[in-house]
């Protein structure tokens, strides 16, 4: 069966979407800001430390899951071995993911997501390429993108 792919990609947007925050109050360049304030647009998305947080339950994991990682751990150091990037670039465009992506992604999800983006943008493969990629591995595992 083919896919709508111009009704996936609908979807998905309207999904990604729904996701952003929907608060946002614009800045006019204020001569007094609230220490609170300072603080909240000084902070990087990378920089948790010292952040408050609640205690997660460990989960044990599949070795599904743990071969996936694996696997995207390797990939991408092959990348940076042939040159496609190295660690600060990688680092430079998790950052870049957005509030969102980086706190909804699992770690190597987002190692993964800016290893197809770095590719992309350095024209080593066209979203075309990686689209039909994508499709390929999703129809052998028997995925269905809902």
């Amino acid at each position: 069966m083919t896919e709508d792919r111009t009704g996936s990609y609908d979807s998905f947007l309207r999904d990604t979407n729904r996701l952003r925050p929907d608060f946002r109050r614009p800045l006019d360049s204020p001569y007094h800001i609230s220490t609170e304030l300072y603080d909240a647009l000084r902070h990087v998305l990378h920089d948790v430390g010292g952040q408050p947080d609640v205690q997660v339950a460990y989960e044990s994991r599949h070795e599904a899951e743990r071969q996936w990682e694996m696997d995207t751990y390797v990939t991408c150091e092959c990348l940076a071995w042939r040159g496609v990037w190295n660690a600060e670039i990688r680092r430079r465009m998790e950052n870049d993911l957005g509030a969102t992506q980086y706190y909804g992604l699992p770690y190597y999800a987002r190692w993964i997501t800016t290893a197809a983006r770095v590719l992309v943008e350095k024209g080593i493969v066209t979203t075309d390429e990686l689209g039909r990629k994508i499709d390929e591995i999703r129809a052998r595992r028997g995925d269905v993108l809902s």
